[in-house]
């Protein structure tokens, strides 16, 4: 993102040419942080300049058309054009929040309107639209209307899906993993873009507390001047618990106001003229009163458009707020340093790994095992927590953490399963962490079923971590089901290490295993959309969802078995409730389950569901293609044309829109140890035009004419020209030099 932050900073030296009306510079920050951002860029791009809300960009190619669009000034011209193009953060107008949370998922609308003030009027830019998702989140559409033109995205059947995943894309796709783009093309200066984009995101979960973080900090520069612009301000909040319970209200970032309460159901608004933009995130937290374990069934009958006529169902369990004990553990981590783990991603696992360590318990035991083409452990048998063994642990990390060789994952996996049979006081628990991609996965997850059915109740519990792009993720998803333990993975290097601990803490604070319900015995169909029900953990609720036939009764039980081998009965209230669209809330859970379980069977009627599912609510997935269409508004035939892109057909109004798939892995990159692909890098591309560029030099000369050379020369700027004179007037230099030495100096010798 450094390549983002460049050129916005170029784009904030070219908005020093406007002058708006009334003759003001744009509104600058106060002097402190104005010496701060200073003083950062002179060390490189300032990281404040990446996008913290929703955002929108003039890309500048020509510095001659920025000028204000309404009261043109006299500006001298500029030569030259800019590649890559300058990012010019537009001025908002407006702004619209809209966050709709039920159970433990957030539901986020927002609309913004911009206006392109620093094209003038006689000339015209395309406009970047930048949308940073929380936490987890996942982008659910967008619709952007620019004068007569509108534009909206679309879910759509593919039938090839072996697109290249990382093909470089200018009308959308996703900078970073979790920072969503789209480009408008051909934008008049002083135009308004007005857009509405939609994504969800996961609650966070902390001791019994609901929160959502959405990222919505305004830098300064898009505050547009207060006597031209009346900045308007709106915030919607909706609560659904999904139980009878109260909602406590534990603190907001923004002041809302409390507008109605409707049992479970609670409205917040806030509405105001504001002299700036919000300059932090919009923050809401909330307790679902609960002392003890407790939760719900939710049930929501099929409709005429589902892909399965069965009704649904969502089993939702807290783990309430009392101190409930925690399994004793028993832990092997499995860490993958095979040579694309090289650098900042296996520096980040090990310091992960070693606070993981920090916080077992005296009585909890622990090994660690390395896996390339070789393996390696910390013992020959678990070591008990106590201080030296984990500083002696921390040391072998230092001098065995060393990224090397190829990716084999069933061996240590089988290692860590041989280590833990003979546990019994504690629950057993692996944690896998790797990157890479390997050919046996699916006999790994048959093997690994048998064998944790064999073990019975006390199997070891199968949490994985997934790192980049090239992991078959689907496939460590569905390990993670079949071991009853938590999937997790980091797509960005600078959250591996945060989003192991979260993944580890969660895992590891178990209060309730082998959790059963007793539905089976009330229906007469009953499909559970994971492998296992999982554990309950202290950390986070449980949300199972499935289908079903028949019809519950008011109530059912869930039943499971206490840190101190008591069995534990929680009864469920059963509530068909209308507020909760339950299709909308687990749709993104459901097709990342069913997508592994269409990877692992090679079953095409359940891809067809996921591209039921996806079609129907909006949701990418591995079988369907997200892209963006154009719509004229001034022609009548608009409808009719988007009709046509829905069924598939591709015409030059429609883009596609890359980087929302995971894949099923990438074997070839790990085979060839190429490092993963994290964020914006994509060594993949890199390494394959190196391989490519092996063979290609001799062919350079094929491809080189006299005109190929005058097209070069004419896209040079002026220093560009003075610069390959000066290389080739040195050149020729060296070359006389080398043949006076030859022809004068030569003879001398013999």
């Amino acid at each position: 993102m450094e390549d983002f932050a460049r050129a916005v900073e170029d784009g904030l030296k070219l908005s020093k040419r406007l002058v708006l009306p009334g003759g003001v510079p744009p509104p600058r920050p106060p002097a402190g942080m104005e010496r701060t951002v200073s003083a950062a860029s002179a060390s490189g791009p300032d990281p404040r300049l990446l996008p913290t809300a929703p955002m929108a960009y003039a890309l500048v190619t020509d510095p001659a058309a920025v000028d204000t669009p309404d009261v043109p000034s006299y500006q001298p011209y500029v030569y030259g054009d800019l590649d890559p193009p300058a990012l010019i953060p537009l001025q908002m107008k407006e702004v619209d929040l809209a966050v709709d949370c039920a159970l433990d998922a957030a539901h986020v609308t927002l609309r913004a309107r911009w206006w392109l003030h620093c094209i003038t009027r006689s000339r015209d830019s395309d406009v970047r639209l930048v949308v940073p998702l929380g936490e987890q989140g996942s982008i659910l559409g967008a619709e952007v209307t620019v004068g007569r033109r509108s534009y909206n995205t679309q879910v759509i059947e593919v039938e090839d899906h072996t697109l290249e995943k990382h093909a470089k894309i200018e009308s959308g796709g996703l900078l970073q993993p979790h920072l969503f783009f789209l480009t408008i093309p051909q934008v008049e200066g002083g135009a308004d873009i007005c857009a509405t984009f939609q994504w969800s995101q996961k609650l966070l979960y902390d001791s019994g507390r609901f929160s959502v973080d959405i990222p919505f900090r305004f830098p300064y520069f898009v505050n547009p001047l207060p006597k031209v612009f009346m900045k308007k301000e709106k915030i919607q909040l909706t609560v659904h618990s999904g139980f009878s319970k109260e909602i406590l209200l534990q603190g907001t970032s923004h002041p809302l106001k409390e507008k109605s309460r409707q049992g479970d159901k609670l409205f917040f608004h806030h509405e105001a003229i504001v002299e700036n933009w919000s300059i932090k995130d919009f923050n809401f937290s909330y307790n679902v009163y609960s002392g003890d374990l407790s939760g719900g069934v939710l049930v929501q009958p099929a409709t005429l458009c589902d892909y399965d006529d069965r009704d649904m169902f969502c089993i939702f369990l807290l783990p309430g707020s009392g101190n409930r004990k925690v399994f004793g553990k028993a832990v092997v981590f499995i860490v993958d340093t095979s040579g694309s783990m090289q650098g900042k991603p296996l520096e980040n696992v090990k310091h992960a790994v070693s606070t993981a360590l920090s916080e077992l318990v005296e009585g909890d035991y622990f090994n660690i095992i390395t896996f390339n083409d070789e393996l390696h452990s910390f013992s020959s048998c678990l070591e008990q927590v106590n201080d030296k063994a984990i500083a002696s642990a921390t040391e072998w990390m230092n001098a065995n953490f060393v990224a090397e060789g190829g990716t084999d994952i069933m061996h240590p996996l089988s290692e860590a399963m041989a280590l833990l049979s003979s546990v019994h006081d504690t629950l057993p628990q692996i944690y896998l962490i790797t990157d890479g991609s390997v050919d046996d996965e699916h006999n790994i997850c048959r093997t690994t079923k048998t064998d944790l059915s064999n073990r019975g109740s006390r199997s070891p519990r199968i949490s994985t971590f997934g790192l980049g792009s090239y992991c078959n993720h689907y496939f460590l998803r569905m390990l993670a089901s079949i071991g009853k333990g938590h999937y997790d993975a980091a797509l960005g290097t600078a959250s591996i290490e945060n989003q192991i601990l979260k993944w580890f803490r969660r895992a590891s604070s178990t209060i309730v295993a082998n959790i059963s319900i007793d539905a089976l015995t009330h229906l007469d169909e009953f499909e559970v959309d994971s492998e296992y029900i999982p554990d309950l953990s202290a950390n986070s609720p449980l949300c199972v969802s499935g289908k079903y036939k028949g019809k519950f009764p008011d109530t059912i039980k869930a039943k499971g078995y206490l840190a101190d081998m008591k069995e534990i009965s929680v009864e469920l209230k059963v509530q068909q409730l209308k507020e909760i669209p339950l299709d909308k809330v687990l749709v993104i859970q459901q097709i990342d389950f069913m997508t592994s379980k269409a990877w692992m069977s090679a079953d095409k009627q359940v891809e067809r569901k996921v591209i039921k599912l996806s079609t129907q609510n909006g949701v990418p997935s591995e079988y369907t293609d997200m892209i963006f269409l154009q719509t004229n508004l001034d022609k009548v035939e608009g409808t009719q044309k988007v009709k046509q892109k829905l069924k598939g057909h591709k015409g030059r109004d429609e883009q596609q829109i890359y980087g929302l798939k995971l894949g099923f892995g990438n074997k070839d990159a790990t085979r060839e140890n190429l490092i993963t692909g994290f964020g914006d890098m994509n060594p993949a591309e890199k390494s394959v035009m190196l391989q490519k560029g092996s063979g290609c030099c001799s062919r350079v000369a094929d491809c080189l004419c006299c005109m190929c050379c005058i097209k070069a020369c004419n896209r040079m700027n002026d220093q560009c020209a003075v610069l390959m004179a000066q290389i080739c007037a040195a050149l020729a230099c060296l070359g006389c030099y080398e043949c006076c030495a030859e022809v004068c100096c030569g003879g001398s010798e013999s």
